[in-house]
């Protein structure tokens, strides 16, 4: 049985590497921010990569948009195609917002448990570049959404056991608030991948 890209035109194979370089772009902008909380030393060095990356996908998302209009047979449906460009792209906003926001709100240092939560989101990004790699292959790709799910599971585990203990360890009320928010950003971007996830799952399901 060909692929799902296999299935079309040489011509119109550029989807699929699109739709990597997006993904190959998250991975390595939850790498960057698992760097900058293990090691504090220079947060705005750390988020300026992520911003970086954030453009880098901003631009990519923007050509393939451009190539969609312009493409007569797509290789899924179109909606489709629409759907996981701007799903993979909210898994990078959303890491690039929990980056500004360390720097905007001037936090000096991490709290214990925020690494953890930010490793989560790097593995989670790590099986959406798999699952993205593989997306003609459709069983590999259904077994990375399947860890995907459970590793987003995992980060909303770790969110309501940090933002507790936020609660209770935390007296200052301003950084209660900062916190809070970082935290919640930070597993927000787990949500995300799930989304990309489910959308995989989607386009596996209607061209088997």
């Amino acid at each position: 049985m060909p692929g799902l890209f296999s299935k079309l035109l040489p011509h119109e194979n550029g989807f699929h590497d699109m739709f990597v370089e997006l993904a190959d772009n998250v991975y390595r902008a939850s790498q960057a921010m698992v760097a900058m909380l293990e090691d504090y030393s220079n947060p705005a060095a750390s988020a300026d990569k992520i911003k970086d990356l954030e453009h880098a996908n901003d631009t990519i998302t923007h050509n393939l948009m451009n190539k969609l209009n312009r493409t007569f047979i797509t290789p899924f449906d179109r909606e489709d195609i629409h759907e996981l460009a701007s799903k993979i792209d909210d898994v990078l906003d959303l890491t690039d917002a929990a980056a500004s926001r360390l720097v905007t709100y001037r936090i000096t240092s991490i709290r214990p448990g925020v690494p953890e939560l930010s490793r989560v989101l790097m593995a989670a990004c790590k099986e959406l570049v798999s699952a993205v790699r593989v997306l003609e292959k459709k069983s590999q790709s259904l077994e990375s959404c399947i860890e995907i799910n459970r590793l987003e599971n995992e980060a909303d585990r770790l969110c309501r056991d940090l933002i507790a203990g936020l609660f209770e360890q935390e007296k200052d009320p301003i950084l209660i608030i900062k916190w809070k928010e970082i935290i919640e950003v930070l597993e927000f971007a787990t949500d995300k991948c799930e989304d990309v996830a489910n959308v995989v799952e989607t386009i596996t399901l209607k061209n088997a």
